[in-house]
């Protein structure tokens, strides 16, 4: 990712964040929507889940800029995500939820260059994701 990227994402979460509660609820719908299978893997209340998911990703966003400090969490989570029956195919419909819920959110401000830093940003984290992900089973 260049540093250009890493701006974009966080210029362009930070007009995500006021509206955060919205846009879980956008993404776990459209996650539904695009695979309604994926509806078991989550137990708990979804507002829960919507702030751990919102908090998750301020906390990656806000450390794009030093990637190699946030893979090892990231690799973590990618070998719990194995317990919770997460398979590789997934990250393919969670990356697309969240780009969607991006562009629904950002209107307008969701550029060509803004959804490619995003697209290039999820790329690395679900691949680094996968990676432990395999390696843990």
């Amino acid at each position: 990712m260049t540093p250009e990227q890493v701006t974009l994402i966080q210029q362009s979460w930070q007009k995500v964040v006021p509206i955060a509660d919205t846009a879980a609820g956008l993404f776990y719908n459209k996650l539904f929507e695009l695979d309604p299978e994926l509806k078991h893997l989550f137990k708990g209340d979804m507002a829960e889940q919507g702030r751990k998911l919102m908090a998750m990703i301020s906390t990656v966003v806000a450390k794009l800029g030093v990637l190699g400090e946030i893979v090892p969490a990231v690799q973590d989570l990618g070998r719990r995500h194995v317990g919770y029956g997460v398979e590789d195919k997934h990250y393919d419909t969670v990356g697309a939820a969240l780009i969607w819920t991006l562009g629904a959110g950002l209107g307008e401000a969701f550029t060509d260059d803004v959804k490619a830093a995003w697209l290039s940003a999820y790329t690395i984290l679900a691949g680094a994701m996968k990676e432990a992900a395999a390696s843990a089973v």
